[in-house]
């Protein structure tokens, strides 16, 4: 299996305390992975390091086998919903064609094929009705599915998104969702810093769960379990049998043994 991403010995501190500790992650083509962990467990982090945004004390990156910076146009970002200016005077289509200035250069203005792109990125999110409505006039979750198609104009081969769910209705995080499988079925790579335990098996096929250190990384239905899970969290999750498992969310996608049963709730620090 070939490899998307792969981060090594990677350490972050923060005025001298770590954030990030020797992290090892290997992310395969085409898998659609969650990073699961507590509170200030360095999720957000780990996403920016990948791209740069944050400095590594040690270790290093890959992006398909190169450094970042040689292979930035393959990445697409989604950041959380709470660090953008949403108060920034542009429309929605405006915000989306920006995801095609990576591919124009320095000197080309965005055209008819950048707009008919940014047109069909938002109908891919139900959002083309909205086309000319300012950014600031959307809800959450309409913002969020804006970003959305700011990513999927890019075309991109590997798309990082730190937390895509956080306040959004029930519609839009099953919307979301099944792009994201779309994605991946369309053999594109997807790394979601994620927070819903309950979910996790229904929703992703691999997982890493953080606490500074690298817990466990693979494929959820080895890796997220209730040993592991209680070496990431300790005595903030709570452990409930009995709730019905449920189908899995895409053909031949395999849940953890027991995993949504298993996890029940997870007390929030």
């Amino acid at each position: 299996m070939q490899t998307a991403i792969e981060v090594t010995d990677l350490t972050v501190a923060y005025r001298d305390t770590p954030v990030l500790w020797d992290v090892d992650v290997s992310v395969p083509r085409g898998v659609l992975m969650a990073i699961v962990g507590p509170n200030g467990a360095g999720k957000t982090t780990l996403i920016k390091a990948m791209l740069g945004l944050v400095r590594a004390a040690a270790g290093r990156t890959l992006i398909e086998g190169k450094p970042y910076a040689e292979q930035r146009r393959l990445v697409s970002y989604v950041p959380q919903r709470g660090s953008v200016d949403w108060d920034f005077p542009a429309s929605v289509l405006d915000v989306v064609m920006m995801g095609r200035y990576g591919n124009l250069g320095w000197f080309r203005r965005p055209g008819r094929r950048e707009r008919e792109l940014a047109l069909e990125a938002l109908q891919k999110v139900k959002m083309q009705d909205f086309a000319d409505r300012q950014i600031s006039q959307l809800s959450g979750g309409q913002q969020q599915r804006v970003f959305l198609a700011r990513a999927l104009v890019q075309d991109a081969r590997i798309y990082l998104m730190d937390e895509p769910f956080a306040g959004v209705d029930a519609v839009t995080e099953r919307a979301i969702v099944t792009l994201l499988q779309e994605l991946r079925s369309a053999g594109k790579t997807v790394v979601v810093v994620h927070h819903d335990l309950q979910t996790t098996p229904e929703y992703f096929d691999w997982v890493t769960l953080l606490n500074v250190r690298t817990i466990a990384s693979g494929p959820v239905n080895e890796v997220f379990t209730e040993e592991n899970l209680r070496k990431t969290y300790g005595s903030r999750v709570g452990f409930v049998a009995g709730i019905d498992s449920g189908p899995a969310s895409a053909p031949g996608h395999q849940r953890a043994p027991g995993s949504r049963s298993m996890v029940n709730s997870i007390e929030r620090i």
